[in-house]
């Protein structure tokens, strides 16, 4: 009997939040993707961001004062869409927040993945066509709201958000030999900016060279992999 109990019995090392990617990489490549999303929206949707809302609440401002190109009904259904995403965020969390931090983040980017992915499918089905533009706006910046809510309750040291950088960029600065700290967290802080770099790098070219489509089938694509990969570990 007490036989075939030890050997019914996980190890006591098994550790079911270790299993996967590690929420560091996780994040990186969100922040990659909040890139290409921000590429998508700012050149195929009408100058409006959907990730990053400082950049927003300028870009606003930009409209009211009737600059050419900006649009305050585009921003103001990205700025909405992203605080009901955020709220809806907040919930999540408040609901499994006790609970495996590795279901929870794996619940959060699923539902990422959903709602760029209907995005990307309208992309396909209508490319070009002015109508889908606020269903696009209002998918996208809710998924970003959703899962900025996620990442600030997650708490990974170094990353309080994957949409902004001027936080990490002063951190990095502030904390360094030259700011007078010794630079904790640093790395992180470089890997933030640069994969934010190339997220809207990659984005800016592929919007600018075959629309929207491409794109955002990356993006859901990656949150999808990491919703069914990623571990409750930093």
């Amino acid at each position: 009997m007490d036989q075939n109990t030890d050997q019914n019995t996980p190890p006591q090392s098994y550790d079911r939040e270790a299993r996967g990617v590690r929420l560091v990489a996780v994040l990186l490549g969100l922040t990659v993707v909040s890139g290409l999303i921000d590429a998508v929206s700012y050149l195929g949707l009408g100058h409006v961001f959907v990730a990053n809302m400082t950049g927003n609440v300028v870009v606003l401002g930009f409209a009211a004062a009737g600059a050419p190109g900006f649009s305050v009904p585009h921003t103001l259904t990205s700025l909405g869409a992203f605080l009901v995403g955020a709220a809806a965020g907040g919930r999540i969390a408040g609901r499994m927040d006790t609970g495996s931090r590795r279901t929870w983040a794996r619940v959060s980017l699923g539902a990422e993945a959903l709602l760029v992915g209907v995005a990307a499918v309208i992309a396909f089905a209508a490319p070009g066509d002015g109508a889908t533009t606020y269903p696009l706006i209002a998918l996208t910046a809710f998924a970003m709201g959703m899962r900025n809510a996620t990442v600030r309750k997650l708490k990974v040291s170094n990353f309080s958000t994957t949409t902004v950088l001027t936080m990490t960029l002063t951190g990095l600065v502030a904390d360094s030999v030259a700011g007078g700290g010794s630079g904790p967290g640093s790395l992180r802080r470089v890997l933030a900016a640069v994969t934010m770099v190339v997220g809207a790098c990659l984005g800016a070219w592929l919007t600018l060279h075959d629309g929207m489509r491409y794109p955002l089938l990356i993006a859901a694509l990656t949150a999808g992999a990491f919703a069914v990969t990623a571990s409750g570990r930093e």
